[in-house]
């Protein structure tokens, strides 16, 4: 199946980095008069979620989908605690960063996949009918050396004294581009006493499409409040309201099977060759205290391309901070 969306043309960055650097400045919390007007459209400030992946923290290596981190923003009207009716009441405003690299990065493999840096910004709102759950959002996915991605990966590595990026692997790297991506979900959760059963299925069609299911075993009071976030990578949930957390400790299992059809960032003119099967595995635990709330995760990502030779455990973090 062809991507459904085309990619914009390389003039779009100026106009795309410029959304980012206003996205930047409402996570930093600088913001001018008129961006302050503008979002105040949106509705009240309801909540900061942070998710933060590395493949470090999961099998200690530095090879395909290496780190990810996301900012979610969640706008609505002032004191909502739970999903709305329909859609656009709340929204989410989400800027995400993704670093994809080959196994090897001072001298890669020829079959392994190219090096890929991604910036993508986007709006996902949610809403909730006869107990089921959903979630509709547009990104614009940005990719590229023009991204920095490639620039930042190196400057990281030089500091801490390993092994940055080689101009082999920057050179190969996926071209720029802009890709618009489209993404639904639907959840239905189960309660069962403290535990709650969630399947779900979402599909997506932009940067890569594919359709998906799955579900997710959510054991203690962490998770049975407020909305979930799911991030993109690992597919782990994660709290983005500010609500009065339940206090505790909180155990999170989850697994899920897609059926892809294609992926801009694995081509055949690449050399690569996509599996049109992808599954995830994950577990997390969530310690809530009075004012801090930690959690981490770790999850199994299958093989993405024919040559992957295994799959890869990458470790997740949230940190939510209430002073």
């Amino acid at each position: 199946m062809r991507t459904i969306f085309t990619a914009l043309p390389l003039g779009s960055f100026q106009r795309f980095f410029s959304v980012v650097a206003l996205c930047l400045g409402m996570v930093l919390g600088v913001q001018s008069p008129a961006f302050s007007e503008g979002l105040g459209r949106w509705g009240a400030n309801l909540g900061t979620g942070r998710f933060f992946t590395n493949d470090f923290l999961g099998d200690n290596n530095d090879r395909w989908r290496s780190g990810a981190y996301t900012v979610s923003k969640l706008r609505g009207p002032s004191g909502l605690t739970t999903l709305p009716a329909q859609f656009g009441t709340l929204n989410e405003l989400r800027f995400a960063t993704q670093i994809i690299a080959p196994a090897n990065l001072g001298a890669p493999d020829p079959t392994d996949r190219p090096y890929a840096g991604m910036l993508s910004l986007g709006v996902h709102s949610y809403a909730v009918e006869r107990g089921v759950e959903m979630r509709v959002g547009f990104d614009l996915v940005a990719t590229g050396p023009s991204t920095g991605i490639g620039d930042f990966h190196s400057w990281v590595h030089e500091g801490l004294g390993t092994t940055p990026p080689s101009d082999a692997v920057l050179d190969r790297q996926i071209a720029d581009h802009i890709y618009p991506t489209a993404s639904y979900e639907l959840a239905r959760p189960y309660t069962l006493g403290k535990m709650t059963l969630r399947p779900f299925v979402n599909a997506q069609a932009g940067v890569e499409s594919f359709v998906r299911i799955g579900g997710d075993i959510l054991i203690g009071a962490a998770f049975s409040q407020g909305v979930l976030l799911r991030d993109e990578v690992t597919g782990q949930l994660y709290q983005g309201l500010n609500t009065d957390p339940a206090k505790g400790m909180s155990f999170l299992l989850g697994a899920d099977v897609a059926h892809m059809f294609d992926s801009q960032l694995l081509r055949t003119s690449d050399g690569v060759t996509l599996t049109k099967t992808r599954t995830r595995a994950r577990a997390g635990l969530k310690w809530q205290g009075e004012r801090v709330g930690v959690f981490y995760g770790v999850t199994y990502l299958g093989r993405e391309f024919d040559a992957q030779p295994e799959g890869q455990l990458v470790g997740s973090l949230s940190l939510k901070l209430d002073f």
